[in-house]
């Protein structure tokens, strides 16, 4: 089902509700141009994002592209916590839970193609898109933030696409940026779902300044009183670089974690080498007794994973290496709904966030009892007819 903006009404950007799902309003600029502010408004589930947040969030994009009063978008997330702690996978469990069993429900489609789209969108936005990424940033909160052009860590922020633990994969487009890492550190991170910090994040290439979170409140007041200019019809201006200015200002002054990632970037080079999964998985799983913590805490969370999804994030990792960003989505949807027609995601899903007993029952008890077939279904297409995101280009 493919999704087509000129269909969708868009939502109002004045006069917010505080119990909008997505709270949209404009800021007036000095020079009377606007700047779009979206804020993520589910604080108690740490902005986890629903499908009413997306199809919220997702038309008003569309129409501030199309503003050419508007010079940019401020993508930000209510509360002190978190900016988004990743998709409402409770919801998607709900859903499987009702079908059939072995069957993707119409809801779990509807959500990957839905937030898929907006992250795409998001990627290749004309016009800034600063994205606030504070406290918990995880799997489809890094969706929305790696597409960003203008990309804030603070000192609290937290990532991490811990998939693993819940019987998926990084998805939301992690096949393309977990690539594009340093080295081999993208596949690390998506077999150990390991937390990284603000420096963490800038080294990967998953943020591009660390400013302080208190700068926060001035954020909206020095965007209003800069003097912006009129995009063209690409949405071509110096505003991209004006912005980046301002935030490197802002972040003169704040102090920068260590990194472990980057710290421990030749070991983790050494771990993951190039010798297959088989191997990758006994080094990783040898860590939970390392010296280091942050290393210790990386194999713990490898080894209490999911097998299927260490699985099938070496294959997507194999299969993905000279994918186009509008490939890897259109890969990750067919990956996406079959992992919820598998056993592990609903399983995943009840342990960590259901019943919270955290004792998954894997369908597997180790990578080699995960057959091959297996893995291969779920490249499968589970859809007649043209793909739902054929229309994002090559």
């Amino acid at each position: 089902m493919s999704r087509h903006p000129e269909s969708i009404p868009t939502p109002p950007a004045s006069a917010p509700a505080a119990n909008d799902c997505v709270i949209l309003r404009e800021i007036p600029t000095a020079c009377g141009r606007r700047f779009g502010h979206a804020t993520l408004n589910a604080p108690r589930s740490l902005n986890a994002l629903s499908l009413q947040m997306i199809d919220r969030l997702a038309p008003q994009l569309d129409a501030w592209a199309a503003d050419p009063a508007i010079v940019g978008v401020l993508l930000d997330g209510a509360g002190e916590k978190a900016f988004c702690a990743g998709g409402d996978v409770a919801a998607l469990h709900h859903a499987i839970k009702a079908a059939p069993a072995g069957e993707a429900p119409a809801e779990v489609k509807a959500f990957f193609e839905r937030e898929y789209r907006l992250d795409h969108r998001i990627h290749t936005y004309p016009k800034p898109v600063l994205c606030w990424g504070q406290g918990i940033v995880m799997g489809g909160g890094i969706g929305l933030m790696a597409g960003a052009s203008h990309r804030v860590a603070t000192p609290t922020t937290r990532m991490a696409m811990p998939e693993i633990t819940i019987g998926l994969y990084p998805d939301v487009g992690g096949s393309w940026f977990l690539r594009r890492m340093p080295g081999r550190s993208g596949l690390f991170l998506a077999l150990t779902g390991v937390p990284i910090n603000a420096a963490d994040a800038r080294f990967a290439g998953l943020a591009d300044f660390i400013i302080d979170d208190a700068q926060r409140t001035q954020l909206p007041a020095l965007l209003a009183e800069t003097r912006w200019e009129t995009p063209d019809a690409a949405g071509n201006t110096a505003n991209h670089a004006r912005l980046g200015a301002l935030l490197d200002r802002l972040a003169e002054s704040t102090a920068v974690p260590d990194s472990p990632l980057r710290a421990h970037y030749d070991r983790i080079e050494a771990l993951i080498g190039h010798d297959g999964l088989a191997a990758i998985a006994a080094r990783l799983a040898a860590l939970v007794d390392d010296a280091d913590p942050w290393l210790a805490n990386a194999g713990k969370t490898f080894a209490h994973g999911a097998p299927s999804s260490a699985k099938l994030s070496w294959e997507l990792w194999q299969r993905t290496r000279h994918m186009s960003l509008a490939e890897v989505f259109r890969t990750e949807y067919h990956v996406s709904v079959a992992a919820t027609a598998h056993r592990d995601f609903a399983e995943g899903v009840r342990a960590l966030l259901i019943d919270k007993d955290r004792k998954p029952r894997w369908q597997f008890a180790s990578l080699e009892a995960v057959p091959d077939e297996i893995i291969a279904d779920h490249f499968e297409p589970r859809y007649s007819g043209p793909h739902p995101l054929a229309d994002l280009g090559a």
